[in-house]
């Protein structure tokens, strides 16, 4: 076999093509194939044995396992799903017979990146070992990019505007704590995952967090689901159920749009949070309460008591403390940041190469309000990168409502004024977007970031402004 010297790393005087371990309980068969992909310049090592595979990758790895489907007691299949659980990045190729087109389907769902049928020539593993060793290496170096770039954050909040800064300090100050948190804010904003980043700082993280939406439940089941019942309870209770209070052990319960919950259950988790026990329905033994309660909620809990559709004393007992999170058009720069997350998120799950945000898809980000807030954005990144066909998005990448709004101006819109107030205000508008990033500010105006630095030089005198003070 040629010699391939476009990928892998120097060994010695040799380039490697990629670590492959081969499996093949047939001795002579793994044989030949360790011996011919090593004479093709590939690292190779073989077993005979699937069940050791685990721990010849933990001592150490390989970017590509070539794997027999048919084997002893386990096979390529199982094999494929237990390696990618414990080796994400590792490239699975499985061998399988001529024309097992349905195994060779069964083994792609599985994760394998690819599938060989025999009889093959040398010359045909080769070239699928190549894309296979691409594929695990693309995958490496994505993580490695996303540990490397990732925003602080806390607990998986990310973001560094002033806004999110401050959910950021309640979730580590309330997280060690059992008392009662309401977690606020629009739909889409992200209170699950503040609820789940509080459960995974406290001292509760080893247990289980269990969240549901108190709107989706039928109102006739919701007690069912959350207490349990017993047998006989109601017509279909067929067997006793465990409910959400009790699944949730001593970890973490949300309780999701807590607003949507009837009266009549209201009253009764009241006394539940009251209590710390409860009783599934049909039942007449009280269970202890063991898991700490969040709640979370998009609509004005005040404005449902003064209606009259949410209890004063239950909102006071949840409402220890209050977390609001801040929508997505409140936090400034945090919608480039947290798109270029979702960018290389999206890549590495599609196992393609991370694309850039051009300036003028970092400005269409930027200006529009994004109603559905960080849920919107991750569907519009997601849209766009499915349908990228360069090395970066583009505006037609984007749903038409974010890259062509094209709406008139209305009248509350149009700020008045000269050419280079209009200049002004819109550059200090990217330059707080982006938490005063001048490199980032100047390659959105598109502008060099010396002229960004005269421009901000120009505006120094008449507002008695320095250009550190808004970067």
């Amino acid at each position: 076999m040629e010699r391939n010297t476009r990928t892998g790393a120097a060994r010695g005087s040799t380039i490697v093509r990629g670590s492959v371990l081969v499996v093949d309980d047939d001795k002579g068969a793994g044989e030949v194939l360790r011996e011919s992909l090593s004479l093709g310049g590939f690292d190779v090592r073989a077993t005979m044995f699937p069940e050791r595979v685990l721990a010849m990758l933990a001592e150490r790895p390989a970017e590509v396992v070539l794997t027999d489907l048919r084997m002893g007691d386990m096979d390529g299949i199982s094999l494929t799903r237990e390696i990618l659980r414990a080796h994400p990045h590792t490239a699975v190729v499985v061998i399988t017979a001529f024309g097992s087109i349905r195994t060779a389907v069964d083994a792609i769902r599985a994760g394998a990146h690819d599938f060989l049928t025999k009889p093959f020539d040398l010359e045909t593993v080769a070239l699928t070992l190549d894309r296979a060793v691409e594929h695990a290496r693309l995958l490496a170096e994505v993580t490695r990019l996303r540990t490397a770039l990732a925003p602080a954050g806390v607990g998986g909040i990310l973001g560094s505007s002033p806004s999110i800064g401050r959910v950021h300090d309640l979730v580590r100050r309330v997280a060690p704590l059992d008392t009662g948190v309401l977690i606020t804010g629009e739909s889409g904003t992200g209170k699950e995952l503040v609820a789940r980043a509080i459960h995974d700082l406290s001292p509760r993280a080893k247990h289980p967090f269990v969240a549901t939406n108190c709107a989706a439940m039928p109102e006739t089941l919701i007690e069912s689901e959350l207490f349990g019942h017993v047998r006989g309870a109601f017509t279909d209770a067929r067997s006793d159920r465990e409910g959400l209070l009790s699944r949730a052990g001593k970890g973490t319960l949300l309780l999701d749009e807590i607003g949507d919950l009837p009266a009549s259950t209201q009253a009764k988790l009241l006394r539940v949070l009251q209590e710390r026990t409860f009783r599934p329905v049909g039942s007449d033994r009280e269970q202890p309460l063991e898991a700490r309660v969040l709640a979370a909620t998009h609509k004005d809990l005040q404005g449902e008591i003064s209606a009259g559709r949410f209890r004063s004393d239950l909102f006071f007992r949840l409402q220890v403390i209050e977390i609001i999170v801040p929508p997505l058009r409140l936090r400034g720069g945090d919608v480039l940041l947290l798109a270029g997350h979702f960018v290389m998120k999206t890549c590495a799950r599609m196992g393609r190469p991370t694309l850039e945000i051009p300036p003028a898809v970092g400005r269409a980000l930027l200006a529009y309000d994004w109603p559905g807030n960080v849920r919107e954005l991750a569907n519009a990144i997601e849209r766009a990168v499915a349908l990228a066909s360069s090395d970066a998005l583009e505006l037609s990448d984007l749903p038409d409502r974010i890259a062509r709004p094209d709406r008139p101006a209305r009248e509350a819109d149009v700020e008045l004024g000269s050419l280079e107030q209009a200049e002004r205000r819109h550059v200090l508008r990217v330059l707080e977007a982006t938490q005063g990033n001048k490199r980032l500010t100047a390659q959105i105006l598109e502008v060099d970031r010396s002229t960004l630095y005269r421009m901000l030089d120009r505006w120094k005198e008449p507002e008695g402004r320095k250009p550190e003070d808004v970067g």
